[in-house]
């Protein structure tokens, strides 16, 4: 099994190869969290099938599945945190205020450095 991939110090990212992942909302109910991932997997799984038979009405609703249940855990949609900072989702972390962070991180080879 992999390694889980680099936190934020905030936790509010994800990093993977350089790229920062919006986390999901810590403060979540553990059975709604655990519902929604299976709503995500499940989702992901008919974009796999719509993909495989090349049925585009199928991708497009799978899709938007995907998107309710990545809206649901806060990965996506308005931030889950109060403080007014903004969102760096899908932003390069060397572009961003965590920059001198992840460089570090990566020094130190908790990350690999293929970004």
């Amino acid at each position: 099994m992999s390694e889980p991939p680099l936190r934020t110090p905030d936790g509010r990212y994800l990093v993977v190869r350089g790229r920062l992942w919006r986390a999901t909302n810590p403060a979540l109910p553990e059975e709604q969290r655990h519902a929604a991932v299976r709503q995500l997997m499940a989702a992901r799984r008919e974009v796999g099938r719509a993909r495989r038979t090349e049925d585009r009405q199928a991708l497009a609703r799978a899709g938007e599945a995907v998107d309710a249940a990545k809206r649901a855990l806060g990965e996506r949609g308005p931030v889950w945190w109060a403080d007014g900072a903004p969102d760096y989702n899908r932003h390069l972390a060397r572009n961003t205020p965590y920059a001198a962070w992840h460089a570090q991180a990566t020094a130190a080879g908790v990350e690999p450095a293929n970004d």
